[in-house]
């Protein structure tokens, strides 16, 4: 069992390397387009640079043939475009209570989620299961899918989840009132859940044998207690936007398609 472990260690770190490797790239090149781009809109510009990081990533995936490479650019990207939408408007000086607070709910949520995948992660050979689900089932056609609904669809997902943030930053004028602390409570409230979820399931799969379903904890009152953290940490961040006086029709994407892509696809896939 000793030299099995050992044996993985070397993978999990070349792994790492190479992963960590792709991201810095993904930030070189979006860094070196930025000047070019920059007379945009900051939602465009973020846009523009969130699917060229995705392109660098998924050219990773190829060239070392695995598409999981992708898998912790939906926990790292979100505070990057955060903090660049708040830092392209703002002074540091000028950033509010509100401003704080949603930084560090959302860095908070991205080192736990991010922690989660390196934990689970063993290396540059471990593939989602997902993923070689598809491999076998578009075989020849899979690096299209893999490009469009792996890389492409999330990266578009997750833009729509923090825009739905972006006038609580940004446009965003007085005081919290009760909807700002409704968004932090929803928000925290999912991140506890997701958490604990995680934890639960890590102990239920090192002591499998005891059953063949986890149903213990959360898990006794929901079949996907991690899932539904993850909707209510995005449902809260939209939250933050419906407290002000005049609403924006742009934000409503970003929840509906977080939840319909958490019914309509994540849920029936492990499900089944």
């Amino acid at each position: 069992m000793e030299e099995m472990i050992e044996s993985k260690r070397p993978n999990k770190q070349t792994g790492l390397i190479i992963c960590l490797f792709a991201y810095i790239m993904a930030g070189f090149v979006a860094w070196l387009v930025y000047d070019a781009i920059s007379i945009f809109h900051p939602v465009l510009v973020v846009l523009l640079l969130d699917i060229l990081a995705t392109l660098v990533i998924f050219l990773f995936s190829v060239l070392f043939n695995n598409s999981s490479l992708y898998d912790p650019y939906w926990s790292l990207i979100p505070p990057v475009i955060i903090v660049f939408w708040l830092f392209e408007q703002f002074t540091r000086a000028d950033l509010t209570l509100l401003h704080w607070i949603i930084l560090s709910l959302v860095i908070i949520w991205s080192l736990r989620l991010t922690l989660n995948w390196l934990a689970r992660w063993r290396g540059i050979k471990d593939e989602d299961w997902r993923y070689i689900a598809f491999r076998f089932k578009y075989q020849e056609y899979y690096w299209i899918v893999s490009l469009t609904g792996i890389h492409m669809f999330p990266t578009l997902i997750v833009f729509l989840g923090c825009l739905s943030v972006f006038p609580a930053l940004v446009l965003h004028e007085g005081t919290m009132g009760l909807m700002e602390w409704i968004a932090i409570t929803v928000l925290v409230a999912g991140v506890m859940i997701e958490t604990i979820a995680d934890l639960q399931l890590r102990r239920f799969n090192r002591e499998k044998s005891k059953s063949d379903f986890q149903n213990s904890g959360l898990w006794k009152y929901s079949r996907h207690p991690n899932y539904l953290g993850e909707v209510l940490f995005w449902i809260g961040l939209f939250l933050f936007s419906t407290g002000m006086e005049d609403f924006y029709w742009w934000i409503l994407p970003g929840p509906i398609f977080m939840i319909l892509m958490f019914y309509a696809i994540s849920i029936p896939m492990i499900d089944k």
